[in-house]
Parts: structure tokens; sequence; C-alpha cells
């Protein structure tokens, strides 16, 4: 036995580090899936991604103005309507500036009146001196000079009304920017978001995140993606149905609203490592009425699944 005792260990030990190279070199088991898929409810279709934006578009609400925010009105879930108070930027440079142009409003307004009585003066003296029917008692320069006095201060009559209304529209132009310093919503709809607080500076122009943003939520849009590919394929008006991810069973049927003309490059990523990220796509538009039954939020991703004739 002894002179077979030696091989049998050798092979032995061959044949283990063969299983465990194996092992070790074997793909890994596959990942089970988070939750199945949906089921395709069409015998024909195109499959795309589609994703939830208010009924009304997810308007990010900037300002027209920079400034300091002194108060912030929306809150997050609120339902608004339109021109009702979002937040408000810090006015009191303005406010000053419009007390100054009210003051000289008043100051115009009064030299309307000065100028108003000397020129009722003037026509009445030159009133008086035309009455006289013996030109011995009045000269003819002194006549003159009583109707050059009434052109004088009809001139300045109408320089004094003149500053009223530059006075006046300054202090409108005030007040228009502190309109402006008051940002409102332009729709009926509710706050999605709110992303400023009291203290703040805001600054106008294009933000990568809106300070807040607004949109119509009883009825909410779908916007789908449909690879280049199979866009010859879709017709609009074709029937559409939408599976919330994660939970195949809660599914609702949409409503067409528009497609939108333009192949362009696609945006709305779904995060899977296997996704293609340089395809362009046909972006139609579907809307459902949201009424609670199925529970979805704006910016969220469905499956979409879009009949096609055969």
């Amino acid at each position: 036995m002894r002179p077979y005792l030696l091989p049998a260990l050798a092979v032995a030990g061959i044949a283990a580090a063969i299983v465990l190279s194996l092992r070790d070199t074997a793909p890994p088991p596959p990942a089970q899936a988070v939750a199945q898929p949906a089921s395709p409810p069409y015998a024909s279709y195109i499959a795309g991604t589609g994703q939830i934006e208010a009924g009304t578009r997810n308007i990010a609400v900037a300002t027209p103005l920079s400034g300091v925010v002194a108060q912030v009105a929306a809150t997050i879930g609120v339902k608004v309507t339109a021109g009702a108070e979002l937040f408000r930027l810090d006015g009191r440079d303005l406010e000053a500036q419009l007390a100054t142009k009210q003051a000289a409003i008043a100051a115009a307004q009064a030299a309307v009146g000065e100028a108003e009585a000397n020129l009722a003066d003037v026509r009445n003296q030159l009133r008086l001196a035309e009455s006289i029917n013996d030109r011995r008692a009045i000269s003819q320069e002194d006549l003159s000079k009583r109707r050059y006095a009434v052109q004088l201060y009809e001139a300045k009559l109408r320089n004094a009304q003149a500053q009223v209304v530059q006075a006046r529209a300054q202090a409108g132009e005030i007040q228009v920017s502190l309109d402006r310093l008051v940002v409102r919503s332009p729709v009926d709809g509710q706050v999605m978001q709110v992303n400023l607080r009291q203290g703040e500076y805001a600054s106008a122009g294009e933000h990568s995140t809106p300070l807040v943003m607004v949109g119509g939520t009883d009825i909410l849009a779908v916007r789908v993606d449909i690879d280049e590919n199979d866009a010859w394929r879709y017709h609009p008006g074709a029937r559409a149905r939408a599976f919330v991810r994660g939970n195949r069973d809660l599914s609702f049927d949409l409503g067409f609203r528009a497609l939108e003309p333009y192949v362009a490059p696609k945006k709305s990523l779904t995060g899977d490592s296997s996704e293609r990220v340089d395809t362009r796509v046909l972006q139609v538009v579907y809307e459902f009425v949201n009424d609670g039954q199925v529970l979805v939020y704006p910016g969220q991703l469905v499956d979409v699944y879009l009949e096609v004739t055969p």
C-alpha cells in the first residue's frame, strides 16, 4: 500500500487545486430582479421610458431681480392659485426712492398750482388792458408785453405739468421694480420644490436648481421617449399604458396629448448600467387624471407600452 500512497495523495492534491481554480474563476450567479418586469398589454407594441411631469409642465420659478430674500411664502406640497405670492426680496432701498419721488410729485403739483395762478393773473391783466377803448390810456408796447407775459406763463404751466408727469413716471417705474420683487405663481398648481430660505441671496437668471418649482398636478403628463429606431412604427394617438416601477400590478391608461415632431438626444436616463446614452428619441406626451388611485409623483420614471399596428 505504501508505494501507492504518495501517487494517490498527489492526484488528490491536483484534483483539489483544479476544483478550487474552477470555483474561483466561475462567474457569479446573476442577481435576482428586485421586481418582476411588467407584461406588455398589447400584442404589438413599442416599449419606452416615460417621465411624469406636471400637467402644466414643471415650472422653475425664478426672480427677475437679484436681492436678499425677505420672506418665503411658498410651502412644499401646498396648492396655490395663479398670482399667489411665493417669495419676496428685500426692497427697502426702492421704498425709500419711491418716497422721494412721491414728494417730488407733490412739489411738482404745487408748482402747477402756482403756475395756474400766475397765468390767471396775467390773463386778467391782458383782458383789462384790451377792454380799454381809449388807446391813449395804454401804449401798444405795454399791450404787447402783457400778451407776451400770458404766453410765458402758459409755457411755465406746461413745463410744471410736464414735471408732474415725469415725477409720476419715475415713481411708477420704481413701483414696478417693487412689484417685481414679489415673485408669484404663474399658474394654479402645487408647490413641488422650495430651494431658498429667508436671508439668502437670490440671483436673477437661470439656475441649475430652481428657486421654486410649481405645476398643476390635478392632471399629470407622461413624457415618453421612443427610440428613433422605433419612431417610424409609432402613430400619434396610439393607445398607451404606464406601469409603476417596483410594482407591475400598479398601472394606468394614458390619454394622448401631443407629439413633439423633433428627434432629440436622450436626457431621461434610467440609471441602468447597460443603458445606451447616445440614443436619440422621439418624445410623445400623454396625460392622465391624478385621482390618487395610483400614487405617483412628478419626476418619477414609469415603463410605458405603446400599441402599434402589426
